[in-house]
């Protein structure tokens, strides 16, 4: 006889790990799916680790927030060591017109419930010793962001939806669905057929893919980013930096030492490299290290261990897609994370539950307005 689960997600990653666990600890039948062959092995593990609450809407500043306190508390509360460490984020500006849209973000940021200050130049330095002082005006400074260890955390999510009773179904590739009007009621991959209530996509990458599956244009577009880590050092600084100035060839880059004392590192290509390639280039680390070495001189004599290249699942306009769409009623649509989905995922699992339950909070609804799949598109995250 075939099984029936309550719910089948699809993806195993940042997303649908946790909200896996979070279904599953309100005693819903859960099945997972992915065609990769373990959990979190496409762009969960490919991320450096950074959680953060700063961004510049309520949506993604509320669902972080409760990210930053699940991982903060999970070894308290759940026994897992997953590396965390509350280090903070830093926005430094180096040019008045970049200072004036931090400050003005500050406004808009306090007005959310966010803990974010604006230091100035000596004080920063404080913060991150060493770093290049000529024209540095000051920075953002948010001390409740923090960072974990994407691979620990993905096990740790697995594990503990093991024992809250979820199967998953790996090496398994989505073909399609069978419908009955707008409603799904199996799932056809590869190797065999699962039926289910309901069904949520999380698919990273290859979301459009899944919604295209039952009519729905999800407008997510992966694009190419690279990352690098260095050995291990003693502690030498504190935050998360990132550097919001266009160069050739990049928008932006970031960097931070981790929980056991390496420096992760990334730049965003520009023009953004579309598609999916996880082929590292011989062009990233010329790059990441010179814009690294302008800001934080202290950083030249580390010795890089390993680059690797992953994706993020774009919208067009850096906010995620979250919501049922018309095509089809009980296809629940968590995509386009934008490459934050680790830092969105553990507080998107818990929202995914409510929404799937249809017990949504007033914030829960205020947070859909901004992730909307019928949204016009035209915003744009301000702080990505």
């Amino acid at each position: 006889m075939q099984k029936t689960y309550d719910v089948i997600i699809i993806g195993a990653g940042s997303i649908g790990l946790p909200a896996a666990l979070s279904l599953a600890e309100q005693k819903l039948k859960v099945l997972v799916i992915d065609a990769a062959h373990g959990p979190g092995q496409e762009n969960n593990k490919k991320a450096i680790g950074g959680v953060r609450a700063t961004h510049s809407d309520f949506g993604k500043i509320n669902v972080c927030q409760r990210s930053i306190e699940i991982l903060k508390n999970w070894q308290e509360e759940r026994g897992d060591d997953i590396g965390w460490i509350s280090n903070g984020y830093s926005f430094p500006a180096w040019e008045h017109t970049l200072a004036t849209t931090l400050l003005s973000q500050i406004k808009v940021q306090h007005s959310f419930g966010l803990n974010i200050t604006w230091v100035g130049a000596k004080e920063y330095n404080e913060l991150v010793p060493g770093i290049n002082m000529e024209n540095l005006i000051g920075s953002t400074y948010s001390p409740e962001d923090g960072s974990c260890s994407p691979l620990l955390t993905a096990s740790a999510y697995y594990f503990h939806a093991l024992k809250a009773g979820v199967e998953f179904k790996f090496g398994h590739q989505v073909l399609g669905f069978e419908m009955v009007d707008t409603r799904i009621v199996s799932c056809r991959t590869d190797k065999g057929e699962f039926h289910a209530a309901g069904f949520i996509n999380a698919a990273g990458n290859h979301a459009r893919e899944i919604g295209a599956m039952v009519g729905s244009d999800v407008k997510v577009f992966p694009d190419n980013h690279e990352a690098g880590i260095t050995e291990p050092v003693a502690r030498f600084f504190g935050p998360m930096v990132i550097d919001l100035r266009s160069r050739p060839g990049s928008s932006n880059f970031y960097f931070y030492q981790n929980h056991e004392g390496q420096v992760c590192f990334c730049y965003t290509p520009e023009p953004p490299i579309l598609g999916i390639d996880n082929r590292s280039t011989s062009e990233f680390l010329p790059h990441c290290s010179k814009r690294m070495l302008e800001v934080y001189p202290r950083l030249r004599y580390l010795k890089v261990r390993r680059t690797w290249r992953g994706q993020y699942p774009m919208t067009p306009d850096g906010f995620p897609i979250v919501g049922y769409m018309n095509e089809c009623t009980n296809l629940l649509h968590a995509a386009g994370m934008c490459g934050q989905g680790f830092m969105l995922g553990p507080g998107m699992g818990e929202l995914l539950s409510r929404i799937f339950l249809t017990t949504a909070t007033h914030d829960d609804m205020k947070v859909m307005q901004s992730f909307n799949p019928y949204r016009d598109y035209s915003g744009k995250e301000a702080l990505m």
